[in-house]
């Protein structure tokens, strides 16, 4: 039973919640240890949250998980999970989150309300509305940026992050959906509705537009943040966010792909060596160089 619960929260997605640290790391707090205790305790609590609405969506979607080829094989919707224990589990977790939210920050615990809210209402009929969709998912990645912000004492985190954060999800959701598009088979759009509303024309305009936007985004914070080196280090790391935009691209578009991005993540070697090497960019320019 505890292993089917662990499947049904879906520890794979937990790296979406590293979002939270983008307060800390690009404001130079990385070695403020009271700042980094509280970002991992509030890392840890959006875990649990974000598990909780996994679980209330599956809850939600079982009648229509078991008409599905992959998802039907899941806890709830294979009966190796009873719903009366994932629902007691999800209230568990309510029960425990907000709390502890709350004493680390009632800020902070506003904006894991909000996600709350905002995934409730996207599994009820946002989910159905074509752009509306996406819109949504990629909001939820800014509300884990502003959540975290509210964890720490931010002195100068750009304004210019929270947008380069906007486009970067928006161009993984449309990706994503333009990788489930092109994988659809007949009758497959019964268990994702919206794909109605999409075409691959449409997508890969969006993505033109999206992917150009969160390149551009990301440019303009490299070189106008006030808490930049004086010389303009930080344009180095351009190149690899790029590649990232690129490959990401080529596996969507060539290996058809992305239909799960964390899968992605955690499969391909190419862009796990560029974020590896993103992250050490982004080290050595806060943490080593003189501002």
């Amino acid at each position: 039973m505890f292993r089917a619960l662990l499947q049904t929260m879906r520890p794979k997605q937990w790296p979406k919640n590293g979002f939270l640290f983008a307060g800390l790391i690009f404001d130079g707090q990385l070695n403020n240890l009271p700042a980094l205790s509280r970002t991992a305790a509030g890392f840890l609590l959006f875990c649990l949250l974000s598990s909780t609405v996994y679980i209330i969506n599956d809850l939600a979607d079982v009648e229509a998980d078991r008409k599905h080829p992959k998802k039907r094989l899941r806890p709830i919707p294979s009966g190796r999970l009873s719903p009366v224990t994932a629902r007691t589990a999800a209230i568990l977790f309510i029960i425990l989150v907000f709390p502890l939210a709350f004493l680390l920050s009632p800020k902070f615990a506003a904006f894991g309300l909000v996600y709350l809210v905002i995934n409730l209402a996207y599994s009820g009929k946002l989910k159905h509305i074509p752009i509306l969709d996406v819109l949504i998912l990629a909001s939820l990645y800014v509300v884990r940026v502003g959540a975290g912000v509210e964890l720490i004492e931010v002195a100068r985190f750009s304004p210019w992050l929270y947008v380069f954060t906007t486009f970067l999800a928006l161009y993984l959701g449309i990706g994503k959906r333009r990788a489930e598009l092109n994988l659809l088979t007949d009758g497959s759009s019964e268990q994702r509705p919206v794909l109605d509303g999409y075409t691959l024309p449409l997508l890969d305009q969006l993505i033109t537009v999206v992917s150009s936007m969160t390149i551009i985004t990301y440019s303009l914070y490299t070189f106008s943040a006030e808490n930049l080196p004086a010389n303009h280090a930080m344009m180095l790391t351009i190149p690899f966010v790029i590649y990232g935009i690129f490959r990401y691209l080529y596996l969507v578009q060539v290996e058809h792909s992305g239909d799960a991005p964390e899968d992605v993540l955690l499969s391909d070697r190419p862009l796990q060596i560029t974020l590896a090497l993103f992250g050490v960019a982004i080290l050595v320019i806060f943490y080593a160089l003189p501002r």
